[in-house]
């Protein structure tokens, strides 16, 4: 009879497996509540072995973090190509998809979680927003963007977070909507940005510009539309006191 014999890792492959193992644990579970026995025994290893290769459950939990933040980051990376809001779409998709399977994780990423107060954590997420950031400039070929449109991107990135965020909680509103909600929430905070600086108001033309008369920006302008009131009927027309209304009729 033929017995299987385990492969020995090498150190880096080890410190790999670990990493793997304690995102998968903490994707599903709130980091606190995961303990180093666990991961020991889900890589297959004894817990001395998990501290011969990682100090604590902090660093290995800062290093789940890391790989977490580099992965969440190069969802925002999109081919160029196309109107801008199909683009901004699919990467709302892809940073869903990322939420949706990593959601404890996410928010640990982003809540800090047993973290709190460690500056490599902080500094992870602020690296994840940086990236988001100037992705989206990348997106509109902008390097030097000015104050005004730093604003919007910055403040934009930060409400996909919040919303996702907000959306892990019960999961209340359909995935798609709030992927499409985001898109036009971008149109919106450089619309309502363009209409106090003219700097702004050329961005967003040359945005616009570029979209599909039934593109995703333009729906939104259809939305709005629908909830704007229905004009009032004209008044008929004054006549003059003693005289008949003109006929209707010829």
């Amino acid at each position: 009879m033929t017995t299987g014999v385990r492969r020995r890792m090498g150190v880096e492959e080890r410190r790999q497996q670990l990493i793997s193992v304690a995102l998968e644990l903490f994707s599903h579970r709130s980091p606190e509540d995961v303990s180093i026995d666990e991961i020991a025994a889900a890589a297959g290893i004894s817990r001395p072995l998990v501290y011969h290769y990682f100090p604590g459950k902090q660093s290995l939990y800062e290093a789940a973090l890391r790989r977490a933040a580099d992965e969440l980051a190069g969802r925002f990376v999109e081919p160029r190509e196309g109107p801008l809001g199909a683009r901004l779409l699919r990467v709302m998709g892809r940073f869903f998809d990322f939420v949706d399977d990593h959601g404890p994780g996410f928010s640990a990423l982003m809540r800090g979680g047993p973290a709190v107060g460690s500056s490599t954590a902080n500094a992870m997420i602020d690296e994840v927003r940086q990236a988001a950031y100037e992705q989206i400039l990348a997106h509109l070929g902008i390097s030097d963007p000015p104050a005004r449109l730093a604003l919007v991107v910055r403040s934009w990135v930060s409400l996909a977070e919040s919303t996702a965020l907000i959306w892990l909680d019960g999961r209340k509103i359909p995935r798609a909507e709030l992927e499409l909600q985001l898109v036009h929430d971008f149109a919106a905070l450089a619309a309502v940005s363009a209409a106090y600086d003219e700097e702004m108001a050329r961005i967003l033309l040359d945005i616009l510009a570029l979209e599909p008369p039934d593109g995703l920006f333009a729906e939104l302008v259809v939305r709005l539309g629908a909830l704007a009131p229905a004009p009032a009927p004209a008044p008929p027309p004054e006549t003059v006191p003693g005289q008949r209304s003109p006929s209707p009729w010829p």
